[in-house]
């Protein structure tokens, strides 16, 4: 039998508080203190924690998206497709900064369904359209 589990991905950095409410904006959570461990902020929705951020004061963001830098981990964000212009307009709000949008032509308006960002911290995320099932 397999002992049930739990994950969540933890991402460093020097000021967890920020960088968690960024996320809890973002994603229409709630931050706050991991109990037991103040280095540790945890973005929690409906169904659990969703994300961790820990401090981490020596952690410098990763240099991607220039060329001798790697993307790493990141986090892949799925909205609707018709909401992607909106979340775009709302992350940026919340401070983070737009690093790639390729454009693929599969939308109307040639923009891309696949848009990268840096958060406030350097971590790389991208918002991703995805197609209600009705769509086909």
């Amino acid at each position: 039998m397999t002992v049930l589990k739990t994950s969540v991905l933890v991402l460093d950095c020097a000021e967890p508080e920020s960088l968690a409410r960024f996320y809890a904006e973002l994603l229409g959570a709630t931050a706050g203190p991991a109990p037991d461990d103040g280095e540790l902020f945890l973005v929690t929705g409906g169904a659990g924690p969703l994300l961790g951020i820990r401090r981490d004061p020596q952690r410098t963001p990763p240099s991607w998206p220039l060329p001798e830098g790697s993307q790493q981990v990141h986090l892949r964000i799925l909205v609707a497709e018709d909401l992607l212009d909106e979340a775009e307009r709302e992350a940026v709000a919340l401070g983070a900064r737009p690093v790639a949008a390729e454009e693929d032509g599969t939308r109307p308006d040639n923009r891309t369904t696949l848009r990268r960002y840096a958060d406030p911290a350097g971590h790389a995320f991208v918002l991703a359209a995805v197609r209600s099932p009705a769509d086909g």
